[in-house]
């Protein structure tokens, strides 16, 4: 006997006879060995890092939406710095009075109280009153007040959020007050966020947990996925609120990276409880033996799954917004701490809880069989006609991936928010009384020289309706601040035009921004940084599975499966989001596009996901085929004994991708959705057809290496020893 008695020879006795275990299995075993090191470690984790996790959705911003270098960026700091923080992000306060003009009476009351809480802020930098011909309406029933941005966009979030009350308090009899503009938009998207994050969760855990009882067949070992996640969630939320002292993050990263951890979460401990419960009962091996194994098995292939996940979101890194980079970084801390847990905390539970995991087992649910005949039956049938299958699989996701080609993509607009948001309400109230464009003024920072020839370029340009006089820098940058309204609203297409013609008629000095502008720059920088993205997430995926399988045909072929499921969610998001069908059932007004984040990002997590599948599949497989040498053998009883797990996996992450489709704002819908529609397609489609045909297919080829190769890459076996 050869594992680790050399290391701890007081307890050489505990191990039978077998294969020395590999690095994972020795991993197990010294955690079973130095239980109170490791529980010590992860209570200091989890209630260290657990002290800050309240503070989460405080701390956290929803800002960042911009594309870092951009023109627009250069001109909100520019009129942040020079003239008195009236810039993109700067709050405007929407007074409006029933009858009557607004600056008299009740009106020029709580115009007052307004200016006072405003100037009572200390992030607010020039409180501006309402002016005639710009921010006071023509028939006087209408003000804004404007409070300039004295903090950065991510701070000035949070003033949103802390004066939004306040300020809508004050309204009284015939006057109403709406804060609004970007800092409050995303104030109020956080708030309606949160509410649906809340809500989603409510529903999933319930049906994750039936789902995990029907997979496991037993309670205690349906509990085990759940714990592992709460760990992982806690200790992520914990580090994302230290994380945001160093960095600005956005709170999108909390929400994915809590989505994530629960889906991955419970795949990863579905598969190593499986695994284990397998080894116990077959085996007859020690405690120790069977943690062994299952690390060097099912804990190889959940480390080599958590490493294409991280490597599949680093991609997005690629793109150079803070946002992206928050929020795939806040997935990959969450990432970090589930596959920790899941390699460490959880051989440690199971060797603890031993065959206590099948407690209050359900005996018709088959809890410890770890082969399933079911799914075995499936791969014969698979096996036997392989044509019929695999086109039937190839066809529907074809079908449902032809719409893709008519998608269309944009920033999201106002329709985002629920119709009472104050942001939406003062939006509305501003279009009404100063014009369509109104809620979308463009900015054009440029030197002062050049005032009276870039004035001339607004007043002659066709999509702007209005331009107010140049304001002077209240510093000695010798700049000047040309505020433009345009003719049609933020979110026209036609808006993007009028821009570009604008930076291709002002003088060479000035540069145009503004929140419609950000965003404007945002999607261009979105749909240059996708193919790049795409191809760094396509091209890093194969080599991992190169790496892992050691079998260059089939880690092409399961890298190229993956795109057939994203192309599917991709053209079912198209029918949904832009040309609205099933709005109505799903509770959103459609935009007529689908967000502008949502390829680059979406892929990465869809591909992320796919890639854990295909790991789980392929590496049963290759487990099976080292065994035998039998191709035929290798692809029946990989789903034989994956194929359940992968069923269940799916189908609790499908449950709660849904779920976010559900209720709240649109952008959480279009997550659940698109998400929802890849797992559901990958999971069942391409894992358990369409890739086991292509083993069919393929035969003994699917794993074979030329020399060459083998030589080169890393030796890496899934069979135990």
């Amino acid at each position: 006997m050869s594992t680790t008695a050399h290391e701890h020879p007081s307890q050489a006795s505990d191990v039978p006879p077998g294969p020395r275990p590999g690095p994972l299995g020795r991993l197990g075993v010294w955690v079973t060995d130095h239980a109170r090191i490791v529980t010590g470690v992860w209570l200091l984790l989890v209630i260290g890092l657990g002290a800050f996790a309240p503070q989460v959705e405080h701390n956290l911003s929803g800002a960042g939406w911009q594309a870092d270098g951009s023109e627009s960026v250069a001109a909100r700091e520019l009129a942040r710095a020079s003239f008195g923080g009236n810039a993109s992000s700067a709050i405007q306060v929407v007074v409006r009075a029933e009858e009557g003009a607004v600056t008299e009476g009740a009106g020029a009351a709580v115009l007052d109280e307004v200016t006072r809480v405003l100037e009572a802020e200390p992030r607010i930098a020039d409180v501006v009153a309402p002016m005639p011909g710009a921010t006071l309406s023509e028939d006087g029933s209408t003000a804004i007040v404007l409070a300039g941005a004295g903090v950065d966009t991510n701070e000035m979030v949070r003033v949103a959020t802390d004066l939004k009350d306040d300020l809508q308090a004050l309204s009284v009899d015939g006057v109403e007050v709406k804060p609004t503009g970007s800092s409050l938009l995303w104030s109020d998207f956080n708030e309606a966020n949160l509410e649906a994050m809340l809500t989603s969760e409510m529903i999933s855990w319930p049906v994750t947990m039936v789902i995990l009882v029907i997979a496991f067949g037993a309670l205690v070992a349906a509990g085990l996925p759940l714990m592992l996640t709460l760990a992982g969630l806690i200790a992520s939320a914990g580090s994302l609120v230290l994380v945001n002292e160093l960095v600005p993050v956005s709170i999108w990263a909390m929400n994915f990276a809590m989505m994530f951890a629960l889906a991955l979460g419970i795949d990863y401990a579905l598969f190593l409880v499986a695994r284990y419960r397998a080894t116990r009962a077959a085996s007859g091996s020690s405690v120790r033996g069977a943690v062994a194994e299952t690390m060097d098995t099912a804990g190889k292939a959940v480390l080599l799954s958590g490493v294409t996940v991280l490597v599949s979101l680093s991609a997005v890194m690629l793109v150079p917004s803070p946002s992206f980079r928050s929020m795939a970084g806040g997935i990959m801390i969450a990432v970090v701490f589930i596959l920790g847990a899941t390699l460490t905390l959880l051989p440690l539970v199971l060797t603890k809880l031993d065959h206590r995991i099948d407690k209050l087992s359900l005996p018709r649910l088959g809890a410890g069989e770890h082969r399933s005949a079911r799914f075995a039956a499936w791969g014969e049938r698979l096996w036997r006609r392989p044509l019929l299958w695999g086109a039937t699989a190839t066809v529907v996701l074809l079908a449902l991936a032809a719409p893709i080609v008519g998608l269309t993509t944009a920033m999201p607009s106002i329709k985002v928010l629920p119709e009472d948001a104050s942001a939406r309400a003062g939006y509305d109230v501003v279009q009404d009384a100063f014009g369509e464009g109104a809620p979308g003024t463009l900015q054009v920072v440029a030197d002062a020289a050049d005032a009276d020839a870039a004035s001339a370029v607004l007043a002659d340009d066709a999509g702007i309706s209005a331009a107010l006089p140049p304001m002077p820098a209240s510093d000695d940058s010798g700049l000047v601040l040309l505020q433009a309204v345009p003719t049609v609203d933020p979110s026209d297409p036609g808006l993007g035009e009028t821009v570009d013609r604008l930076r291709a008629d002002l003088p060479d000095s000035a540069l145009v921004g503004g929140a419609p502008v950000e965003n404007l720059d945002l999607k261009a920088q979105l749909d240059e940084s996708t193919p790049l993205v795409i191809g760094v997430v396509l091209v890093l995926g194969f080599l991992l599975l190169l790496v892992a399988l050691q079998a260059p045909l089939i880690s092409l072929l399961g890298t190229l499966a993956s795109l057939l499921s994203t192309a599917a969610a991709f053209g079912v998001a198209r029918l949904v989001f832009q040309d609205g069908i099933g709005a109505d059932l799903l509770g959103f007004e459609s935009q007529g596009f689908l967000d502008a984040w949502s390829p680059v990002f979406f892929f990465a997590m869809i591909f992320a996901i796919a890639m854990d599948y295909t790991v789980f599949l392929l590496a049963s497989a290759k487990e099976q085929y080292e065994r035998t040498g039998d191709a035929h053998v290798a692809m029946v009883e990989a789903l034989a004994r994956s194929g359940r797990v992968i069923f269940a996996a799916g189908a609790v992450m499908v449950a709660v991708f849904f779920t976010f489709a559900l209720s709240g704002p649109i952008p959480p819908k279009e997550m659940g959705v698109v998400l929802g529609v890849a797992v559901l397609l990958d999971a069942f489609l391409v894992r358990l057809v369409l890739l086991p045909v292509m083993l069919r297919l393929t035969g003994r080829a699917a794993w074979w290496s030329p020399f060459w190769l083998r030589r080169v890459l890393p030796t890496i076996t899934f069979s135990h020893g």
